[in-house]
């Protein structure tokens, strides 16, 4: 056994003797195969099963993204939830687009019967056919404010003055003079509400159009200002209410001024009739 393990040892070192020296002899190209090997032989990949810092980052990552859609995407989807159903609710119960839809026809609707009342308004009326009254026609129905300064002056052109001290006693001058102070003051108003009538007119007008084109948010805006305009014509009303008022009141006073000058012309003409009746 000894024998046959010698006679290996040396036949082996033989063998690499001779492997040796043959590449020494044929160093560079044993050099050359070596980086070639070196090159070739595949190496194993590092992957993340068997990369413990990948695997740690897969983790921490996998960890993150959990949470993400467990706490934040749990609460982002509930918001949009109730969103959606606050923009559902409101399409369908508080702002419906249909009843949107008819309420904006309904103004265009209303938006044309405006249209036709300002040209019934503005139809003329005139009737006056000389040359006086017609100039104080021409003012009372001019819907023009600017054309009450001018009312005085062509009203006694058609009804004349006062009449002088001379001309008839003061207590039927004072009863002149008011009646004529109150013709006035009712003329003058009357042009002024006609004034503020169209105002009115063009303002409603506006306001149709607004609607017509306003966001469902904005109409409560819209609604309060036609609110105000609605007091303001109703603050003209009582100013026209008030003015027939104080015509009515003048009829009366001047009604209730000819039985006293009735009344005292009757006693002033018993009182002669009695002295003539006298004997002397």
């Amino acid at each position: 056994m000894k024998e046959n393990i010698r006679i290996f040892t040396r036949a082996t070192g033989r063998v690499l003797g001779r492997g040796l020296k043959w590449a020494w002899v044929h160093k560079v190209r044993v050099a050359v195969l070596i980086v070639v090997a070196t090159l070739v032989t595949p190496r194993p990949a590092r992957t993340q099963f068997l990369d413990p810092c990948c695997a740690i980052m897969q983790a921490g990552l996998a960890s993150i993204s959990s949470v993400l859609n467990r706490v934040i995407g749990g609460g982002l989807n509930s918001v949009l939830s109730t969103d959606r159903g606050t923009q559902s609710f409101q399409q369908s119960v508080v702002w419906p687009p249909a009843s949107i839809t008819q309420a904006q026809g309904l103004v265009g609707t209303l938006q044309r019967l405006f249209t036709l009342n300002q040209t019934i308004i503005h139809m003329p009326v005139a009737s006056a056919t000389l040359p006086a009254t017609q100039q104080l026609e021409n003012i009372l129905l001019s819907r023009n404010a600017n054309q009450i300064g001018s009312t005085s002056p062509n009203y006694m052109a058609v009804y004349g003055p006062v009449p002088t001290s001379t001309a008839a006693p003061q207590s039927a001058r004072n009863m002149i003079d008011m009646s004529d102070a109150v013709a006035q003051d009712a003329m003058k108003r009357a042009i002024s509400i006609d004034n503020l009538a169209d105002l009115e007119l063009q303002a409603a007008s506006q306001i149709n159009q607004g609607v017509q084109s306003a966001a469902p948010g904005s109409a409560p805006i819209i609604e309060a200002q036609a609110d105000a305009w609605l007091v303001r014509s109703n603050a003209y009303t009582q100013a026209a209410m008030a003015d027939l008022m104080r015509v009515r009141a003048v009829d009366l006073a001047n009604a209730g001024a000819d039985v006293k000058m009735g009344a005292t012309n009757a006693s002033s003409l018993q009182l002669r009739i009695q002295q003539m009746l006298q004997p002397r």
